[in-house]
């Protein structure tokens, strides 16, 4: 059997989220996963679940820009279209131990409304 690519991996992680696949998206991270973004410091597997886990419904799609992969790092770029009209487009930094992801970094980018740009804090 063919080794699933990293870029594979996270396009299926990604669909996951969509499915609300929990149980999948548990099996993609690592043991000692980590998740750091504007609002989470290092935090752990658990906790990611926790705080970071909601119910994808009011996600309309979510576009997979660009995925770069060098080595046991990637790159996405992707923008995520809600249904009720807002979106916004987000990169992540992936870091892999193997064919598992032990590490995510988000970098929030700009978020957009009807089309029309959004300041950070007035939404």
């Amino acid at each position: 059997m063919a080794a699933t690519s990293k870029s594979e991996i996270i396009r299926n992680l990604f669909a996951a989220y969509l499915q609300n696949d929990r149980r999948s998206v548990e099996a993609t991270f690592t043991d000692d996963f980590r998740f750091t973004s504007p609002y989470d410091d290092e935090i752990d597997k658990a906790t990611y679940f926790e705080r970071c886990w909601r119910v994808s419904d009011w996600i309309e799609r979510q576009d997979l820009e660009r995925i770069m992969v060098e080595g046991e790092a990637a790159f996405v770029t992707y923008r995520c279209v809600a249904k009720g009209g807002k979106s916004f487009r987000n990169t992540e930094a992936f870091t892999f131990a193997g064919d598992r992801i032990r590490r995510i970094d988000v970098y929030f980018g700009a978020t957009y409304e009807n089309g029309a740009f959004v300041r950070q804090g007035d939404s």
